[in-house]
């Protein structure tokens, strides 16, 4: 595929690139003294905007744009390339959510690509390291799916298209990113257990420097297979939608299912063909709130975080954010305060609808919020509390938590919650828009290249998408869906859209979304302010599955001082973190101006994020 690229949107690249240098030379001093509001322009468009995690994801969907692609195309071309240029946080053997306005039709739709946990998984022969690494780690790989269902109902372009900027990287090489450089080395012993790991991550038997060419050829020829089925079966008469089916029954049933099937008996895994043959990716109603005249959408469970971010909207619109002004320790307490109360309701209710009743008319119903809410003092700061009684609060009596059994180890309450996801969002010239978060689970995921397949696969089962307790809703389980957090979000005003974020981070996503909607639809800050402002992430100890856990509010030192030292007054244990940093997320979000017709994408700076507008 050939296109020619506006000169207009060169320029604009040029731009941006200049200004990520200043930030990077400049920000320590400017953040110090608070004279700028972002060190980043945010990206003007008015015909499509595409914002990654990465500079070269976020060509390849611009390329696509300017061909003629709409914005399902241009997700696919992202997603294959941060295959190659971010392993550590996506691979399409990993999963995720996907949230898609269609603008023919004015709705919202949630797209799943979240796989289940093999089915001969058994919880009592885990440990805590097989949960988190390895063979036994992994669940049957959602992305790939996903991609070609989207791409069925509302592209226009061939995988031939749309791969085609994925498969230059892998077989030319792209320059090492340092941070990606850095996470090799870490991982320089696992990577050296497996041949086929070895030969992506160790080529030279030594990890990449920064800068220098990585290649996949592997992941190439997987995709160029994927290729060959869908043009084999349009040659044949096949419609468009039989050709890209073609191409993902070859992934899940045909040479590619037998050959990951295989690699994983060999070597001590449990993922089956059974298991992956099985595998639907699901298009679903998204959660839903209103929140000062907004429509959000968001994902349902299997996603954790959209549930909760929906709690966190309803219990936050009982307070004036506005008028306590940004930053301000008042306002940071009560967004704080909701955070905890939402986040102890999903760890105890939320889980995959195939293994427990979830009460989620109740969780999302604003009188439930209001009775929550009582559960807020303005001046201090609560223990995190238990889970309350959504139940109540809904017309529907089914029992909240219907557990397949209760036995099974405990496994270990305190593990690292890894925020080693991505996220991109994209607006096209049609009006559609997009956000999607696939992630890899923890960082590299298994760290196991599976095969000749070239892709790392997920590490799904690993503890906090799975709960120690036997008796939670989302404990290991058989072909269950373990919880992600991935949640990206559309916002509506009176049938428009006005906004498409997401962010990676973990056990952060819900919480660092969550600050940056207040930050544009409380405060009225662009996006790329929005997405700069300093955040905080809670963390627990040992986990949000407890209630009475420790909490601690890690925040980025940029908050005024005096305010962190009202926040412990109230009760808050604060940690600083550095003023920027990616343990509170890297976010890529695209506003719309109803008033001026214009829109503007923002790019993360705790990252590699990277905007371009056309």
């Amino acid at each position: 595929m050939t296109s020619t690229i506006p000169w207009r949107v060169v320029v604009g690249i040029g731009l941006l690139g200049l200004a990520l240098g200043a930030f990077g030379q400049d920000r320590g001093d400017a953040g110090s003294q608070g004279g700028v509001a972002a060190y980043r322009p945010s990206v003007p468009g008015t015909r499509a905007v595409v914002t990654s995690a990465h500079p070269l994801a976020s060509m390849a969907g611009a390329q696509i744009l300017m061909a003629g692609g709409n914005a399902a195309d241009a997700a696919v071309a992202i997603a294959a390339t941060v295959n190659i240029v971010e392993p550590q946080s996506s691979s399409l053997a990993g999963n995720g959510f996907t949230t898609y306005y269609d603008k023919k039709n004015g709705k919202v739709l949630s797209l799943s690509m979240a796989g289940a946990a093999p089915r001969r998984i058994r919880a009592e022969e885990m440990t805590e390291a097989t949960l988190n690494a390895g063979m036994k780690a992994a669940v049957v790989p959602g992305h790939l799916g996903g991609l070609i269902v989207l791409l069925q109902r509302f592209g226009t372009r061939t995988l031939a298209d749309v791969l085609q900027p994925a498969i230059r990287y892998a077989e030319e090489g792209h320059p090492v990113h340092a941070g990606l450089a850095s996470g090799i080395a870490g991982r320089k012993a696992l990577f050296g257990q497996f041949a086929s790991s070895a030969a992506v991550f160790l080529p030279s038997g030594r990890p990449p420097e920064a800068g220098e060419l990585l290649r996949m050829p592997d992941y190439a020829a997987m995709l160029r297979k994927l290729v060959e089925d869908e043009q084999q079966s349009a040659r044949g008469g096949a419609t468009r939608e039989q050709a890209l089916q073609a191409a993902f029954d070859r992934f899940y049933t045909g040479d590619i299912a037998r050959e990951v099937a295989t690699f994983f008996e060999h070597h001590g895994g449990v993922l089956t063909m059974e298991d992956l043959a099985a595998y639907q990716p699901e298009w679903t109603e998204p959660v839903h709130t209103t929140y000062r005249g907004y429509d959000v959408y968001s994902n349902p469970a299997t996603s954790r975080g959209g549930i909760e971010m929906m709690m966190q909207l309803n219990l936050l619109e009982g307070f004036d954010l506005k008028a306590l002004g940004p930053r301000s320790p008042a306002a940071l307490h009560l967004v704080i305060e909701a955070i905890k109360l939402a986040k102890a309701d999903v760890y105890k209710y939320v889980g995959d609808a195939k293994f427990t009743a979830m009460p989620l008319a109740g969780l999302l119903s604003k009188d439930y919020a209001t009775e929550r809410r009582k559960l807020i003092d303005s001046k201090q700061a609560m223990p995190y509390p238990p889970a309350g009684q959504p139940s109540m609060f809904q017309r529907s009596t089914a029992a909240a938590a219907q557990l397949a059994h209760r036995s099974g180890p405990v496994f270990t309450e305190r593990y690292e919650a890894d925020p080693e996801t991505t996220s991109f969002s994209i607006v096209d010239a049609a009006g559609n828009a997009l956000a999607s978060t696939p992630t890899i689970g923890g960082g590299f995921g298994t760290s196991v290249v599976v095969g000749r397949t070239g892709l790392l696969f997920n590490n799904g089962m690993r503890l906090g998408s799975t709960s120690p307790y036997p008796d939670s809703v989302n404990y290991v389980r058989g072909g269950q869906i373990p919880l992600l957090n991935n949640s990206p979000v559309i916002v509506m005003k009176d049938g428009k859209l006005v906004l498409a974020i997401g962010t990676p981070g973990g056990e952060g996503i819900g919480q660092t979304q969550l600050q940056a909607l207040v930050n544009i639809l409380d405060l009225g800050m662009p996006i790329q302010e929005a997405i700069e402002a300093p955040r905080f992430i809670l963390d627990a100890e040992p986990n949000f599955y407890k209630a009475g856990a420790a909490v601690t509010v890690s925040i980025e030192r940029r908050v005024p001082a005096d305010a962190l030292r009202q926040l412990e007054a109230m009760g808050h244990r604060v940690r600083q973190l550095p003023e920027f940093t990616a343990a509170v997320g890297g976010m890529q979000g695209i506003l719309v101006d109803l008033r001026k017709g214009t829109m503007a994408g923002g790019a993360d700076p705790r990252r590699a994020g990277y905007a371009i507008g056309w």
